[in-house]
């Protein structure tokens, strides 16, 4: 599924103004979702709802409107950059440990129990029986429950599976593996073969954000006991590949359009 605009939009903002203390002119932005074909009304109604979720802010500098990162637009883009350019998708580097968390909390407590069940997803934990979830690796658990007020209420452990254990049918009982390996099937149906997009820049920024929706609920499960032809390996051959293709080309077309001004918000930084 093609990515929304917002999506977008934070990967224009983590590739040209993250870590660079500028703003970004509106119409420039106009003129980059343009060559995506989305219209100048969606793109502005993305950027006033983005302001008040607060995500950006405005900066005027005489006629013209700029945009700029808050806080938390600037945390949420370095944790996609890890996740992108650090992480990867593929764990062939596996030291056999894995993080166990165990919980056991009252019947009425629904809401906290959904809570930390999301957070532990998001996290890379899968459950593999009653209050009993896993993540491969070391994973920091212990500030996951101490955020939600839960410490009382769960423990964490490191561990290694014994010889006799099939990891493999674990892996398969704690996590849906159907739903991980389709999404890279389907960022592969679109960027396996001819880009979507002619334009460098459309093209770099639709695949970035699709990379992003396919490996950003991904546990990174240890790929030797995964099932053969893993989909993600290939994914991330291709990704990469067409990525470095269209970084040049992209970034000559960026500098053209993009009209940036110095972030009065963070001067010095």
């Amino acid at each position: 599924m093609p990515p929304n605009p917002q999506t977008l939009m934070l990967m224009l903002l983590g590739d040209f103004v993250l870590d660079r203390n500028v703003c970004v002119f509106s119409g420039s932005v106009i003129d980059v979702f343009d060559r995506l074909g989305i219209s100048s009304h969606a793109t502005r109604s993305t950027l006033a709802r983005m302001v008040n979720r607060g995500l950006l802010r405005r900066q005027r500098d005489g006629r013209r409107m700029y945009f700029g990162l808050t806080d938390r637009s600037t945390t949420i883009l370095h944790d996609g950059r890890t996740r992108i350019w650090r992480t990867g998708a593929v764990n062939d580097a596996w030291d056999g440990d894995w993080t166990l968390l165990c919980f056991s909390l009252p019947e009425s407590w629904q809401r906290q129990r959904h809570d930390l069940r999301s957070q532990l997803a998001w996290a890379g934990f899968g459950p593999l029986q009653g209050g009993l979830w896993i993540a491969p690796g070391a994973v920091p658990a212990q500030n996951i429950v101490t955020g939600l007020g839960l410490s009382a209420h769960a423990r964490v452990f490191h561990a290694r599976a014994d010889s006799l254990t099939d990891i493999a049918g674990m892996v398969r009982d704690a996590y849906d593996l159907a739903g991980l390996a389709a999404r890279y099937a389907e960022f592969l149906s679109r960027w396996d073969g001819p880009a979507p997009f002619a334009d460098p820049l459309a093209a770099r920024l639709s695949l970035i954000a699709e990379w992003l929706g396919a490996i950003r609920r991904d546990p990174r499960l240890p790929v030797e006991h995964l099932p053969p032809d893993w989909p993600a390996v290939r994914a991330q051959k291709v990704f990469r590949e067409l990525e470095s293709s269209l970084v040049e080309p992209s970034r000559a077309i960026a500098g053209q359009l993009l009209d940036l001004i110095p972030d009065s918000a963070r001067p010095g930084e």
